[in-house]
């Protein structure tokens, strides 16, 4: 049975498909079977893990307005030895918001979809859109747990306690058995003070799980998806890699706890 985790944050640039990206490509290095569900109209996910985003006829836009069933929009491994397919994302699903007005039960279009499919893989990773909308409510209602990234900067924990307000929402009207997984820590610069404080910061006031694996700000991490890769394949001794792998195991064990 697939484990399927949405990695979330309604503000941009924190690192959310980076993660999303590394972490569904690490898993696969681990030995899991992985789906990387893109929900986000820019479909940075789907062209960092090798989907040429042109090439595609059917993505997740079609599936969520009811023009193609799940297993049509797959891509199977983009990448060539790496176990990760690709549910890919186009710049219609910006549209899919106005298209679901008045369609009953909108909140649940990708969940009963992804049971069909849920256990021919060990991870479904969603990467949702930076903003609370229809997409991001899908994306929780079809997950078991929620890995919210976090920059480390000084506005990180603003915003945030939306964003659990809105974990805890879903979870009492829409889906019981969400949960928040934990917070990840990216972009941190160990030269700089603010990014330790940051972390303190951070763990004194969120009552929440947070990740042992800190993310670190790295140029190879940021040139990867240019060349339609995720870190492990671009740059296998990078820190990057380093970091993403020890974030992979850690996911791993904290389900078979």
């Amino acid at each position: 049975m697939g484990r399927v985790i949405a990695i979330a944050n309604q503000k941009g640039g924190v690192g959310k498909t980076t993660t999303a990206i590394n972490l569904s490509a690490s898993l696969a290095s681990s030995g899991k079977k992985v789906l990387a569900i893109d929900m986000d109209p820019q479909g940075n996910m789907s062209s960092g893990l090798g989907v040429d985003k042109n090439e595609v006829e059917k993505t997740i836009y079609e599936l969520i307005i009811g023009k193609c069933k799940i297993e049509e929009c797959i891509c199977k491994e983009p990448i060539e030895n790496l176990s990760v397919d690709v549910l890919p994302s186009s710049i219609d699903l910006s549209a899919a918001e106005i298209e679901l007005i008045g369609v009953d039960n909108k909140e649940y279009i990708l969940r009963d979809e992804v049971e069909k499919i849920k256990d021919n893989y060990d991870f479904i990773i969603i990467d949702c859109p930076p903003a609370l909308s229809m997409l991001t409510i899908n994306a929780m209602t079809t997950s078991d747990s929620v890995i919210v990234p976090i920059q480390c900067e000084y506005y990180a924990l603003e915003g945030l306690s939306q964003l659990i307000h809105t974990i805890e929402l879903v979870k009492e009207r829409l889906n019981k058995k969400l949960v928040m997984e934990g917070v990840v820590f990216t972009m941190y610069d160990a030269r700089t003070n603010l990014s330790l404080q940051v972390v303190e910061n951070v763990k004194d006031n969120l009552n929440q799980n947070i990740y042992k694996t800190i993310i670190p700000r790295n140029v190879r991490l940021a040139e990867a998806p240019s060349y339609g890769m995720p870190i492990n394949l671009y740059d296998p001794k990078s820190k990057g890699t380093e970091s993403y792998l020890l974030l992979a195991e850690e996911v791993i064990n904290k389900g078979e706890e």
